[in-house]
């Protein structure tokens, strides 16, 4: 590195990264203990007509729903130019 390169210098955030697994599985078997609860909860909330019970269930239950883009913008569709491959006879 040339004298006044001060990339050196730049550090970064210390906290960046994923958690030690140790951290994370202690984490699980806290949170293990409320499987029942949360189980209560969901099964309250889905009785009671709640949407938002309801779609986390069927989320896990069946795949959270493919998300569709639409490539429009404004009233007219993108345009997107014809592609023209070498050797292809043309109409």
């Amino acid at each position: 590195m040339r004298e006044d390169d001060k990339r050196k210098f730049n550090g970064g955030n210390k906290n960046a990264g994923r958690k030690p697994k140790a951290d994370e599985e202690k984490l699980i078997q806290m949170l293990s203990k409320l499987d029942d609860k949360a189980f209560e909860c969901l099964t309250n909330g889905i009785k009671d007509g709640n949407y938002q019970y309801w779609n986390k269930f069927m989320e896990f239950r069946y795949g959270k729903p493919k998300e569709r883009v639409d490539v429009t913008s404004g009233d007219e569709p993108f345009n997107i130019p014809n592609i023209t491959f070498f050797g292809r006879d043309k109409d």
